[in-house]
C-alpha cells in the first residue's frame, strides 16, 4: 500500500495523514468546498475536491470519493469516523473496485450495523445482555406487553442507528404510545429504517467500551478499556483510560468478552465493543462500532500501540506483531471534545471565525484538531474543534494536567465547551470516580457554570486587590502635589 486517501474531513483525516506519513505511505485528501483550506488538505501529498459543502453533496457520495481515489492511483482508502465509516455499501464498492478498505469486511458492518443483528450473532457466545426483546416492532400493544414482562422502566431504541437517535427512556406505560412514535419517527429520519427494540433501563449505569485488534489470521486482542460514562444527549464528551472502577478480574472478563463478539462477526482491523456496567458491577453487552472511535487517543497514550498503524498493517495482510501478554497498561489518559458549542445556551452551535486560537502545550499533552487561527467555523459539519487529551502516571495527575492545559487553550471567535469540561475535571463526583452516565443530568446546568465562572472572577479580584495592597507603599505618590525639581526650579528663579 503506497497510498491511501482519507474519506473525511478535519482532526480525524488529518490524525490518520500523520501516520500514514510515518509510515511512508502518501496521502489524499478530499474535501468540499468550504473545506478548501483546511489543514488536512493542506498536508495531504495531494487533494480532490468532492463538491459543495453540504455533506451529502460530497463527503457523503460514494461514488466521488471512489472516483478520487481512481484518479489519484490511491490503493487504499481509510474512512476515519463519521460519514461512510459504518457504510456497509461502501466498504463493499471500494472492494469490488480493487481498493483496500481500511477496516473491517462489509459482512461485519453490517451485521454489527444493527442492534439486532449483533444481539443475534453473539448469543451463542454466552456474552451478558441487558434484558429484553430481541426482535424489531411497530406495534405499540406488542410493545406493551413486552414492557409488562420486564418491568418499568424501558428503553427504546433504534436497531438501525446510535448517536441518541430514535431513543426513549419510558417510566410508565401511560407515556409509551407517545415516546415509542416519537422514536420510530426519529429513527426513520435518522437512519431511514423506523424499527426499533425494547430493553429493561439500566437506571445508573457506567459505560465502559473495550479496544479490539484483529487481523486476517484469526489472531484478536483487547487493548483494555475506555470509560465514557460523561455524556450528553447520549454522545460522550469526556473519556479516560483506564476506567477507575474495574477490577482485573472484571476487566479481564469484559476483555474476553470483546474478542468473542469480535469472532462471532469473523472481524478483521480496530473495533470497539461496547458494554454497560450496573451499580452491583454486572456488565452487559450494548453494541460495537465498526470503525476508530473518536477517543482512540486515550487507549494508544496508555499502552503505546498506534491503532491507525495497526488498521494499516491489518489491512496490508499483515499479522499483529503483539499478544495478548505483550499488552499493559502504562499510567492514565483523559480526553475532553472541545466543542464550538455554548454550554451557557444548552449548546447551542456557535458559528464564527476563529480569531484567536492558541493550542496547550507541554509534557503530557496532546491535541488532535483540524483547525487553525483565522479559520471560519462551518455550520454543516459536527460542531468538534479538537480533542484535548492529558497523560500522565496517575488519575490525579492528568486531571489537573486537564485543568492547566484547558486554562492554556485559548479560543476567541466562537463558544466553546472549554469551561463545561474544567466544570467536569473540577466536580468532586468525577474526581472521586463516584459517577454515571447521568453526570450531566444530576451535576450540570448553565447557572451552576455562571456560579463557577463568578467565583472566579471574584478570587481573581481579590488577588488583585492583595497584590496592589502589597506593593502600594511602591506605588504609593508624593504626599505633596509639587515636586523637589519643581522646589528647586522656583528657588532658582528666586
Amino acid at each position: 500500500m503506497k497510498k491511501i486517501l482519507i474519506a473525511n474531513r478535519g482532526e480525524i483525516a488529518l490524525r490518520v495523514m500523520k501516520t500514514a506519513r510515518k509510515m511512508g505511505i502518501k496521502t489524499v485528501a478530499v474535501y468540499s468546498e468550504i473545506d478548501r483550506r483546511s489543514p488536512h488538505v493542506k498536508f495531504a501529498d495531494e487533494a480532490v475536491c468532492l463538491g459543495p459543502a453540504p455533506s451529502n453533496e460530497s463527503y457523503l457520495v460514494i461514488e466521488k470519493v471512489i472516483e478520487a481515489a481512481k484518479a489519484t492511483g490511491a490503493d487504499g482508502i481509510h474512512p476515519g469516523y463519521g460519514f461512510l465509516s459504518e457504510n456497509a455499501e461502501f466498504a463493499q464498492q471500494v472492494t469490488d473496485n480493487g481498493i483496500t478498505f481500511i477496516g473491517p469486511r462489509p459482512q461485519a458492518i453490517k451485521v454489527m450495523g444493527n442492534k439486532l443483528a449483533a444481539k443475534e450473532a453473539v448469543r451463542g457466545y454466552k456474552i451478558p445482555m441487558v434484558p429484553g426483546v430481541e426482535e424489531a416492532i411497530t406495534d405499540v400493544a406488542v410493545a406493551k406487553k413486552i414492557a409488562a414482562k420486564i418491568g418499568f422502566p424501558i428503553l427504546i431504541k433504534a436497531s438501525a442507528g446510535g448517536g441518541g437517535k430514535g431513543m426513549r427512556v419510558v417510566d410508565s406505560i401511560e407515556t409509551l404510545q407517545e415516546q415509542m412514535d416519537r422514536a420510530i419517527s426519529e429513527a426513520e429520519a435518522a437512519f431511514g429504517d423506523g424499527s426499533v427494540f425494547i430493553e429493561k433501563y439500566v437506571e445508573s449505569p457506567r459505560h465502559i467500551e473495550i479496544q479490539i485488534l484483529a487481523d486476517s489470521h484469526d489472531n484478536v486482542v483487547h487493548l483494555f478499556e475506555r470509560e465514557c460514562s460523561v455524556q450528553r444527549r447520549h454522545q460522550k464528551v469526556v473519556e479516560e483510560a483506564p476506567s477507575s472502577v474495574l477490577t482485573p478480574d472484571i476487566r479481564k472478563a469484559m476483555g474476553e468478552a470483546a474478542m468473542k463478539v469480535a469472532k462471532a462477526c469473523d472481524y478483521v482491523g480496530a473495533g470497539t465493543v461496547e458494554f454497560l456496567l450496573d451499580e452491583k458491577m454486572n456488565f452487559y453487552f450494548l453494541e460495537m462500532n465498526t470503525r476508530l472511535q473518536v477517543e482512540h487517543p486515550v487507549t494508544e497514550l496508555i499502552t503505546g500501540v498506534d491503532l491507525v498503524e495497526q488498521q494499516i498493517k491489518v489491512a496490508r495482510g499483515e499479522k499483529l506483531q503483539f499478544s495478548q501478554d505483550d499488552l499493559s497498561i502504562n499510567g492514565h489518559a483523559l480526553e475532553v471534545r472541545v466543542y464550538a458549542e455554548d454550554p451557557l445556551d444548552n449548546f447551542m452551535p456557535s458559528i464564527g471565525t476563529l480569531s484567536t486560537y492558541k493550542k496547550p502545550k507541554g509534557e503530557g499533552i496532546r491535541v488532535d484538531d483540524g483547525f487553525e487561527e483565522g479559520m471560519e467555523v462551518p455550520i454543516h459539519y459536527d460542531p468538534m474543534l479538537s480533542k484535548l487529551i492529558t497523560y500522565g502516571k496517575n488519575r490525579e495527575e492528568v486531571i489537573q494536567k486537564m485543568i492547566d492545559a484547558i486554562a492554556d487553550y485559548k479560543i476567541e471567535g466562537v463558544s466553546t465547551t472549554l469551561s463545561f469540561g474544567k466544570f467536569v475535571c473540577e466536580h468532586e463526583a468525577f474526581r472521586s470516580g463516584n459517577f454515571d452516565t447521568h453526570f450531566v443530568k444530576h451535576y450540570y446546568s448553565p447557572a451552576k457554570l455562571r456560579e463557577q465562572n463568578a467565583e472566579e472572577k471574584r478570587i481573581a479580584a481579590l488577588v488583585g486587590l492583595k497584590l496592589f495592597l502589597e506593593n502600594q507603599k511602591e506605588l504609593k505618590l508624593p504626599e505633596s502635589e509639587v515636586s523637589n525639581w519643581q522646589k528647586n526650579r522656583a528657588f532658582q528663579s528666586d
